[in-house]
């Protein structure tokens, strides 16, 4: 049925007619929440990088993920899906890298490695070679600012676009390709400091 005014200004209903248009209303149905299972297994690897990004120390990664995801957990219902769900985990990560941060700046103890600790098994020279590299890049990355290490590694090892990164941290696009600019100059020139000068 359509509504329609007569002359006199009051209204009525149209009997519908094969050329009418069908008019539905559809309601948007209820955003899904993902399970607590999905959203671990599908983004821990990503938590655990942005909490290395952020400076998290080695050593203390497993407790900081494991921060995040009782946040998570506990928060899961609430997400209300009006940004991507790596959005959202990112800046879980960021807040709990920060506590973890300041957390390991004020315990100075050191605990000494227990045996199994001491040796790790290589397999082969391409697991060495890879585990040299990680740790190479993972040491530049140290050296670093925050702003700089943020969009660095969200873009070249996230392969996020600088827009959604911008987007992500909430900056000037123009901005963030500065920061990005200068993050790459001073990767690649400690890259050639390490390989003595080499381009």
């Amino acid at each position: 049925m359509r509504l329609f005014l007569h002359r006199d200004g009051s209204a009525g209903l149209a009997a519908p007619t094969p050329q009418m248009p069908a008019v539905a209303h559809v309601m948007k149905p209820a955003l899904e929440v993902p399970s607590f299972d999905d959203v671990y297994e599908a983004h821990f690897a990503f938590v655990w990088r942005v909490l290395r990004t952020f400076g998290v120390p080695e050593a203390a990664l497993e407790d900081a993920a494991q921060d995040v995801f009782v946040v998570v957990h506990r928060r899961l219902a609430e997400f209300e899906g009006r940004a991507a769900v790596t959005t959202w985990l990112f800046a879980i990560a960021r807040r709990v890298a920060g506590t973890h941060r300041r957390r390991a700046t004020r315990d100075t103890r050191t605990e000494p490695l227990q045996d199994d600790e001491l040796v790790a098994p290589i397999d082969t020279f391409a697991a060495l070679s890879r585990a040299q590299a990680v740790a190479t890049v993972l040491a530049i990355l140290d050296t670093m600012d925050d702003d700089k290490r943020t969009v660095f590694a969200l873009v070249e090892l996230e392969q996020m676009s600088v827009p959604e990164v911008a987007k992500l941290l909430e900056l000037n696009l123009n901005t963030t390709y500065s920061r990005l600019r200068i993050a790459r100059q001073h990767f690649e020139a400690r890259v050639r400091a390490k390989l003595g000068g080499e381009p």
